[in-house]
């Protein structure tokens, strides 16, 4: 991993509290637009995005990268990732570059990137013909995806999910008490499934993935969808972008997953005994989240979104939701 933000800051030297509207204005007018003085801030926790108006033309997204999550490198790679994409028209939402080409700006030492503004619905990917043009999309994406390797960004992997968030969450005595033994033992035991599930598979293939492709992250309009957010964009196994579009019991999601690959498969070959991964991948992003939720606390934007965090409710119904996928994975072992 190259030095850069992350070594260099963290989120207590330079918080968020910094970045008021004039800096945010400010930073957007240094590249040269006007903007009409309207600023809506947009639903977004690790990062801060904007909406800015700008004199005579279409609104604005800034995206204002949080300080110390991503080196300058990693941030450049998931913008040359966006741009190569969009190069093989993917429809995915691209920063914009200014007279020189760059992407990535910086203001008060906040790095941040301008986008156009794209609208859309979540998608609700319930027929076939939907999850067929998504699963087309995918495979598109992922045929890009596996033609160069990421340098900087992360991997999607047992150790920075699981076992990195475990330590954690152990190390910072977040859980009540009566709590820790039962954590410590179930993702214990847990980990050590979803080794055993990622090492019976052979050759396992990693590429660039788009790395946190929920509904959330996809808009759908009446021409179709396009892929926004990659702040997550990871080297993995081609399964992590399809896991989180599929829901219901088992035969609704084998029906959903037959779909997308009729899709999928016209650009991209898919590697069928991957799908054993759905149920460890899932544990993995349980346990990453919990874990998330407990580094970003600091932050004062996380207590008020997340209220009912680190509650022993909380604490109670995450482990249950940990026993839980414990079956899961046992069902398909």
């Amino acid at each position: 991993m190259a030095v850069g933000y992350h070594a260099a800051m963290n989120d207590a030297s330079l918080p968020y509290q910094q970045l008021t509207p004039d800096v945010i204005l400010n930073a957007v007018e240094s590249l040269g637009y006007i903007c009409d003085g309207h600023l809506l801030a947009l639903n977004s926790y690790e990062n801060r995005v904007y909406q800015i108006g700008i004199e005579g033309s279409a609104p604005l997204i800034a995206k204002f990268y949080r300080p110390g999550r991503w080196s300058i490198d990693a941030i450049k790679e998931e913008h040359q990732f966006a741009l190569e994409l969009s190069e093989h028209e993917i429809p995915v939402v691209a920063p914009l570059h200014d007279a020189n080409g760059d992407t990535l700006h910086t203001t008060q030492a906040y790095p941040f990137a301008l986008y156009p503004r794209c609208g859309g619905r979540w998608p609700e990917l319930d027929t076939r013909q939907d999850r067929e043009q998504m699963g087309r999309l995918l495979g598109r994406l992922h045929a890009v995806g596996a033609a160069r390797k990421f340098l900087y960004r992360p991997r999607i992997d047992i150790e920075t999910l699981g076992s990195k968030s475990r330590q954690f969450i152990l190390e910072q005595n977040l859980l009540p008490d009566y709590l820790v033994a039962a954590y410590d033992t179930l993702t214990r035991d847990l980990l050590l499934q979803i080794e055993l599930h990622f090492e019976s598979l052979n050759n396992l293939q990693q590429i660039r993935l788009h790395g946190d492709c929920h509904p959330g992250n996809i808009l759908w309009t009446d021409t179709g969808a396009h892929f926004v957010d990659l702040d997550d964009s990871a080297t993995g196994p081609p399964i992590q972008d399809l896991w989180m579009l599929l829901s219901g019991d088992n035969s609704e999601i084998a029906q959903q997953m037959e779909d997308f690959l009729a899709g999928y498969e016209t650009f991209f070959t898919f590697d069928h005994s991957s799908v054993i991964l759905i149920e460890p991948l899932r544990t993995l992003r349980i346990m990453h989240y919990a874990a998330w939720l407990a580094r970003r606390w600091q932050d004062p934007a996380f207590p008020k979104a997340f209220p009912w965090f680190g509650s022993p409710r909380y604490w109670e119904e995450h482990i249950l939701s940990l026993r839980e996928q414990a079956a899961a994975m046992q069902e398909i072992a």
